[in-house]
């Protein structure tokens, strides 16, 4: 076999990243009476899940096809001047967290707060699972209740692509988002069989005891929120653009096998020594 059809074949067996969208939910954490350093809502994925199973992870998930519908930019705050790719991946974070973590980020249409827990109880017992099976879209809740879905509090925090050695690959946009304070979060029961609310670092400890699975680019992304000491800092120092994508790649230096995202990415580590798995 000639090296062309060599490369000819390597790569067909590419895959095409899907588009995919995590949400960080983050609220104060609370010591005594004081608010302290920003946790971060978090679930562990099903075991038979077929990607990242059995880790912690970020809500979040594909972009569906219902997520492009055109009635949208009309039920959304912070539709102008996003494109129809770019609004979907909002929507698709505020889908995603609502079917993983019961949070809606939405209001009630003319408003300026976000629905409260006690209108959203209703709307969860009617939609959650519907949502989760395919059998409704956000469209078709929020022109039902009357909501608008609030994508202007999805601030851009990262990018990530999966590598082009992993079989299943995602074009992954991360948004950070404030949670509402009175609305309850807790994991789906299906996809995720777990959640937690967590310090950035004590999540990270965690996983290098040994006691979480955790893939590298959620490790890394931690960090990245664990450098800012307060959730009005992390606010305030995102939501301008969506940053550079990162593509992690393998380089092979004296015998030995490295996963790096380069120095010019940002963050702290850039790399670590591999192993058979994408995991942190």
């Amino acid at each position: 076999m000639s090296a062309e059809t060599r490369t000819m074949l390597d790569k067909k067996r590419v895959a095409t990243p899907m588009p995919a969208t995590t949400v960080l939910l983050v609220r104060p954490s609370v010591v005594g009476d004081v608010a302290s350093a920003p946790e971060v809502f978090m679930v562990v994925r099903h075991q038979q899940i077929d990607f990242a199973s059995g880790a912690l992870v970020f809500p979040g998930g594909k972009v569906d096809a219902a997520d492009f519908d055109p009635r949208l930019p009309d039920l959304c705050n912070g539709a102008e001047g996003l494109s129809a790719a770019e609004l979907a991946f909002r929507v698709a974070g505020i889908r995603e967290a609502f079917e993983e973590a019961g949070i809606l980020l939405a209001r009630p249409r003319g408003s300026t707060g976000l629905i409260t827990a006690a209108a959203l109880k209703p709307i969860e017992d009617r939609y959650r699972q519907a949502l989760v099976k395919g059998e409704v879209t956000m469209t078709e809740l929020a022109v039902a209740e009357g909501l608008t879905l609030a994508c202007d509090v999805l601030l851009p925090y990262a990018h990530w692509i999966t590598p082009t050695f992993v079989p299943k690959r995602f074009d992954t946009r991360f948004f950070v988002a404030a949670a509402p304070a009175d609305q309850l979060a807790l994991h789906d029961g299906y996809e995720s069989v777990d959640s937690v609310w967590i310090q950035p670092a004590q999540a990270i400890a965690e996983a290098e005891a040994g006691h979480r699975t955790m893939l590298f680019p959620t490790k890394l992304n931690l960090m990245k929120l664990a450098e800012i000491p307060t959730v009005a800092g992390v606010l305030a120092h995102y939501g301008q653009h969506m940053p550079a994508p990162i593509l992690p790649v393998i380089e092979t230096r004296e015998g030995r096998r490295f996963l790096t995202i380069g120095k010019e990415s940002g963050y702290a580590i850039y790399e670590r020594e591999m192993d058979s798995t994408f995991r942190g």
